[in-house]
Order: structure tokens, then sequence, then C-alpha cells
């Protein structure tokens, strides 16, 4: 956080702080083996299902980052009944990620018909039309990596929408939606100038990481 270099040892940080900012990074990218290993070495306790919920995460965060959006599309379905359906953005984007696995597949008559019974719906609402325009545009082009639109074909555009899917999941399950760490970068930018300003040097000695924690 944007504090004096000389004020850095009023802050208090324990091990317990630390600690759970370590594991919250751990489950929320379904890093499973190391999450149960750094708990049982620290003593932190998580719940048997959290770990199952963890690992059902990771294949549907695998499934979309391979290319294989129909896959995980089924198993949302399974560990968070109603989430593409209350969410159309994340559902347009999964299945977007099926009509681009098919185009670079060279199968433009199965992407032209998925897009047409699957895609074509989404034309209804202004906000996805440009959108569509662009994934369309792709069938036009012999080689799409070489198009315009190549960006929408890359591993960080398959990366993105399954980050996107696994933090929606998480909130659907009433769990964090960002990690410990990106929660504190956000609130120490906001509360940056309001612990000089308000608090001061007093402040800063009882000011705890727990306080930010527990936002």
């Amino acid at each position: 956080m944007d504090v004096d270099p000389p004020l850095y040892d009023l802050i208090a940080i324990n091990d317990g702080d630390i600690q759970n900012i370590v594991l919250s990074y751990l489950v929320h990218n379904c890093y499973k083996e190391t999450a149960e290993s750094f708990a049982n070495c620290t003593g932190l306790k998580q719940h048997t299902d959290y770990l199952v919920h963890m690992e059902k995460r990771k294949r549907i965060y695998d499934f979309a980052v391979e290319g294989n959006a129909l896959k995980a599309i089924e198993l949302t379905e399974e560990l968070a009944q109603g989430l593409l359906e209350n969410n159309e953005d994340l559902h347009f984007d999964l299945l977007s990620l099926h009509f681009v696995e098919l185009v670079c597949s060279r199968k433009c008559t199965m992407a032209l018909e998925f897009a047409q019974v699957k895609l074509a719906p989404f034309g209804k609402l202004h906000k996805y039309v440009e959108k569509l325009e662009d994934f369309m545009a792709l069938l036009a082009y012999e080689e799409p990596e070489k198009s315009p639109m190549f960006h929408l074909l890359s591993v960080d555009y398959r990366q993105r929408v399954a980050e996107s899917l696994n933090r929606a999941i998480l909130a659907h399950g009433n769990l964090p939606s960002y990690t410990a760490m990106e929660r504190l970068i956000k609130q120490a930018t906001v509360v940056r100038h309001s612990l000089s300003q308000e608090l001061g040097t007093d402040g800063l000695q009882s000011f705890s990481l727990s306080d930010f924690l527990k936002s």
C-alpha cells in the first residue's frame, strides 16, 4: 500500500493474515494439492466440500482454456445450476469459444450452423451485435489466425473467459470471487489517503492487515 517507508514497521501484520492470503490465492486458482498441504502445515481448516468444489472448478477452468467450451458449460450447469441462465454475457462468451474452436478446426459449415442456432438469438440485444459481427467475420478468412480478429483465437482470450467463469462460480457459491491479495490491493487504493489524513501516525500504529481481510 502507499505508505511512507518509515511507517512500514508501524503496520501490524501477523502470521495468520499472511497464511490466509496465501491459502486464498491457492484456493482461488484451484491448486488443490498445494492448498491441502499448506492448510495441514499451518493448521488452517478447510471444509471437505470446499475442496471438492475446488477440484470441479479446476476441471471447468481447464476445459474452457483448452477450448472445450461445451464440456465447461455442462460441468458448470452441474456445479452451479442457473448460473449461465442468469449470466448472458458469460454464456455468450463460452458459446463463442466453441464457435472459434470449430472455425480453427476448419469446420466452417458446423460453425455456421452452430452460430445460427446458439449465437444468433443474442443478436436481438444490441450489445452483442458488434461481437457477433467480429466472430462471424472469422468465417471469411482462409487463415482466421491472420485476420484482424485474430485475438479471438488466442489463449489469452480463452484464459480471460475461463477466469471470468471461475469468478462467477465462486460468487454463485457465496465464496469470494477475488483473492485476498486482490481485495487488499483494491482496498489499499481506496484508503491510502485516509490512512495518512484521518488516522495519522497514531492510527497507523493500531492498523492491522486483518482489518483489510475482514472487509
